[in-house]
């Protein structure tokens, strides 16, 4: 069977061919891998509720009795109709009893496992990807057009609606597993409960990490030659307790991100163009990130990493100073920044 790509496994359950018995969902997002494998099993049965037609089995099981899913595959149902086997599978390898299944004939009976992230080349996933009666389908962490249709179907169904800056706001935060952000989005519709329209407000008061908001204001501040706003964001991040050689950390991450950008702006193309080629970067932090890269030089960020490469290995050398070491170093930043 050809493999199916990650943007083709909506299309492939909603007209899954009638050849095929079994589905092996696998990759990284743990939490889409569940969400597909339940629905495509109760969607399977008749009756999903009835523990005859939907057979829970732990993969554990599988492995210490490979002959037992083919005996699953070929009982017939009490009172007929069809049968869904779902699968949690485990780091023991179950493509023996698999193969065993996909050599015979299934009998009304369809095969759903949740395979988790497998490798190229792991016998399970290869063996799916092969035969004509399996089909491997990929999960990978949602992100742009299908993060929103999650969001927009999730909020809609529940009756809310959602303005565009906001919408943006919870996009940027939201998309590392469709488990978590389906919890994501149901604190965030009970904290708004009662009202029709998730608000910006909404979004910050829940998905908003205030340590890491304070960590990119002390670094923002930095870079931006805000001597003020250094002082005022380090005081904060000293009494939420942050060790001094995690916002210098943080600061070397923000000049390695900035030099291969610069070198971008200084080979002719516009920062503008440069800040919105950086998907990671959350869409608050751009107008800061585009004044970075105009007072910065390639050369300056290059001196900046060194000295933030220095200062944290004094940091660890003299970690009784560590927060003085920390403070002269953001200090020297935003006086660089400055001129």
């Amino acid at each position: 069977m050809v493999a199916v790509k990650a943007g083709d496994v909506e299309g492939a359950l909603r007209r899954p061919d009638p050849r095929i018995g079994v589905f092996l969902f696998y990759g990284p997002d743990i939490g889409l891998i569940n969400e597909r494998a339940k629905a495509l099993a109760e969607r399977s049965v008749t009756d999903p509720a009835d523990p005859f037609q939907l057979i829970r089995i732990d993969g554990d099981d599988i492995a210490a009795d490979p002959g037992r899913l083919a005996d699953e595959a070929g009982t017939m149902g009490l009172f007929g109709g069809k049968r869904a086997l779902w699968i949690k599978s485990t780091s023991r390898n179950i493509a023996p009893a698999v193969d065993a299944v996909l050599k015979g004939e299934l009998q009304d009976t369809v095969i759903v496992i949740e395979g988790g992230d497998l490798q190229k080349s792991s016998p399970l996933r290869t063996l799916c990807e092969k035969s004509q009666k399996a089909l491997a389908l990929p999960c990978y962490a949602d992100s742009g057009k299908d993060l929103g249709a999650v969001v927009d179907e999730t909020l809609k169904q529940n009756g809310f609606s959602i303005g565009r800056e906001a919408r943006t706001a919870l996009l940027a935060s939201l998309g590392g597993d469709r488990l978590a952000t389906r919890g994501e989005l149901a604190k965030l519709m009970l904290y708004a409960r009662g009202q029709s329209e998730i608000t910006l407000a909404d979004v910050d008061a829940i998905m908003s990490d205030v340590s890491s908001l304070a960590m990119d204001s002390v670094v923002d501040a930095a870079f931006g030659g805000d001597g003020t706003g250094l002082e005022t964001g380090s005081r904060r991040l000293a009494a939420e307790g942050v060790n001094a050689s995690t916002v210098l950390g943080a600061a070397l991450r923000h000049a390695l991100m900035l030099l291969p950008a610069r070198l971008s702006v200084e080979e002719g193309r516009p920062v503008g163009a440069v800040v919105e080629g950086m998907r990671s970067l959350h869409f608050r932090r751009k107008p800061q990130i585009e004044r970075h890269l105009q007072r910065w030089t390639s050369d300056s960020l290059r001196h900046a990493i060194q000295l933030l490469q220095t200062s944290l290995l004094e940091t660890r050398r003299l970690s009784d100073l560590d927060d003085t070491i920390a403070a002269k170093t953001l200090l020297d930043l935003a006086r660089a920044a400055r001129r």
